[in-house]
């Protein structure tokens, strides 16, 4: 499924928000970047990824966003501007898109910080009638899942982590109860595996 851009011609400057691997792992050229928020969505790992985090066998789970009038979830903004745009966007569309399976939209960044006006930025969200869509499950069993996969660009666990590290680093006043519930699930399987061994 290719992602459909809803920006016009060619924008000099353009928002990128990030909920996922982007807050640690962006690997594109940027002119700055800001931890802030979107409002409406709550991030959930519910979409499959059977490249990155997982395979055809055993797909790995990785979040996408649900819209949820009361929620907010918390990432970071990447500005790109000039042969950056064209850029970024063309290395995401195989990231996110191709690989991904998710599609782009966008929405009201709100930068962390007083008196910080909030842009428009582009968010690539995986939905549910994507063919690597998993959906909901326990936090047990999405933790499960987690520890035992690992893709092309490493084991799911891993992903699971640097998330959760991002959110206490960089948000420590945000309670995400679905990503530390799950964080805390997949650990134990963890210390199972290592004491029986």
């Amino acid at each position: 499924m290719k992602p459909q851009y809803i920006t016009t011609g060619k924008p000099s400057s353009l928002w990128i928000f990030g909920y996922g691997s982007l807050v640690w792992k962006p690997d594109f050229k940027y002119r700055r970047s800001q931890v802030g928020y979107i409002q409406g969505y709550k991030r959930r790992f519910w979409h499959g990824d059977n490249f990155h985090r997982g395979n055809d066998e055993l797909p790995g789970r990785v979040v996408t966003l649900i819209e949820d009038d009361d929620e907010s979830t918390w990432g970071v903004a990447f500005e790109v501007t000039g042969s950056q745009v064209e850029e970024s966007l063309k290395y995401l569309n195989v990231r996110e898109g191709v690989r991904g399976g998710y599609v782009t939209k966008m929405v009201e960044f709100f930068p962390e910080g007083e008196n910080q006006p909030s842009v428009q930025a582009l968010v690539y969200i995986a939905t549910a009638d994507n063919t690597l869509y998993l959906g909901p499950a326990s936090s047990e069993m999405i933790g499960v899942q987690i520890a035992v996969c690992r893709g092309k660009s490493g084991h799911n666990l891993e992903y699971l982590l640097r998330l959760a590290e991002f959110m206490r680093n960089s948000c420590p006043q945000v309670e995400d109860h679905h990503l530390f519930s799950i964080e805390a699930a997949a650990l134990t399987v963890v210390s199972y595996v290592l004491a029986s061994q």
